[in-house]
């Protein structure tokens, strides 16, 4: 059973939002999930569907905390804006100046900017060794500078990075922090305070455990998930003391939206600016000229979809021009941008409508089914809010 509409320009048309999602959870294409929608700041619509698991057991609140899966990265990618204002990096700082033990060869040519608009020539890496656990940084990085070199000469070509270029921002950020603070502290007092949001964090804080959804991937993602605490295949994602730049940040819808709408506000969020216009400005224009988003190019073409070319900012997605499969919806403004996690997880800013939009989902969906799915709701929240 979904929750009361917020509100919205046409209760009709947003009826017809609620009727896909929940069409979609009668079908059992996913669980549930909740999804928010404002313009200016206002809210426009609102809903929590269905329940965090098959079972049917639990449902899904308007607090529920949701694993980000690759949102965390849009986090992240804030954490490294703020590095680049204190003068501690540049978007052309080569990564191994900071990370030393990741260097040789074309590694010595991979950037900030590489690694924010996936173009290092790195091949795509879910796991740099079967089997390890994932949840603690400097183990991750230390198989990262064993295993993980270019195959191709940095900025030749746009491949999404699962997790090897987060955890080398992420690691960067903690390496130039004077305080020498670890990770999941950095991302709590630099961003999460800051922005008012309370119900997030890196790694699952022991307050929030009550009310996390855990994810269940059926067997929709290529690997498992494994943490030192052994709880499970993907247990990484309960560890409390988790680090993991690329995945690893829990929260709620509505603290998502307090982060879009910073973004939406050009960096500034309840009077405080978190991050300068000029970096949220930079982040949002595309960077990757026409190259294609490798990663998801070749499942477009192999379900004959329409590319598009990648439209990648500093760390960003951008919808851009022309017709094309798009999770940011088809009608989306060019200037769409946002960020979205593994089958379940989106948000967005239409800065010429001046929308703010999150959803999160329980159930993970395959890579294209969730692409597919998100492209649908957001064209109908869009036709909502439009009147």
């Amino acid at each position: 059973m979904a929750a009361d509409i917020i509100g919205g320009s046409d209760d009709s048309r947003w009826a017809t939002l609620t009727a896909a999602v929940e069409g979609d959870i009668a079908a059992g294409l996913y669980f549930g999930g909740n999804i928010l929608v404002s313009r200016g700041g206002k809210p426009l619509y609102g809903r929590t569907f269905g329940h965090s698991a098959e079972d049917k057991k639990r449902p899904v609140a308007p607090d529920s905390v949701f694993s980000l899966f690759s949102v965390t990265k849009a986090l992240t990618n804030l954490l490294v804006f703020r590095a680049i204002e204190k003068g501690q990096l540049t978007l052309t700082t080569p990564i191994h100046r900071i990370i030393p033990e990741f260097s040789g060869g074309l590694r010595n040519r991979i950037t900030v900017f590489h690694l924010l608009t996936h173009s290092t020539g790195v091949p795509i890496i879910y796991c740099p060794k079967p089997g390890m656990f994932i949840d603690r940084l400097d183990e991750i990085i230390s198989a990262i500078c064993e295993v993980a070199y270019p195959v191709e000469q940095p900025g030749s070509r746009v491949d999404y990075s699962p997790m090897v270029n987060h955890a080398l921002m992420g690691e960067a950020v903690r390496r130039l922090d004077p305080a020498k603070r670890p990770y999941r502290q950095i991302m709590a007092e630099d961003l999460f305070e800051p922005l008012g949001m309370k119900s997030t964090s890196m790694g699952l804080r022991k307050d929030l455990k009550a009310r996390h959804l855990v994810p269940e991937f059926r067997g929709n993602y290529p690997i498992s998930h494994l943490g030192h605490s052994n709880l499970g295949p993907n247990g990484a994602f309960e560890e409390e003391h988790a680090e993991m730049p690329w995945v690893g940040c829990v929260s709620t819808a509505p603290d998502m939206l307090r982060f879009t709408e910073m973004l939406r506000q050009g960096g500034t969020l309840d009077g405080h600016r978190v991050v300068s216009t000029a970096l949220v400005d930079a982040a949002r224009t595309i960077w990757t000229g026409d190259k294609p988003n490798e990663f998801y190019a070749s499942l477009i073409r192999a379900n004959n979809g329409i590319v598009l070319p990648g439209n990648l900012g500093l760390g960003f997605s951008i919808r851009g021009s022309g017709m094309g499969t798009s999770m940011f919806g088809t009608l989306a403004s060019p200037g769409t941008f946002g960020a979205h996690g593994a089958g379940t997880t989106l948000f967005w800013v239409d800065p010429e409508r001046d929308l703010s939009f999150v959803g999160l989902m329980t159930g993970l969906m395959t890579t294209y089914d969730n692409l597919e799915r998100w492209q649908r709701l957001c064209d109908l929240a869009i036709l909502a809010a439009s009147g």
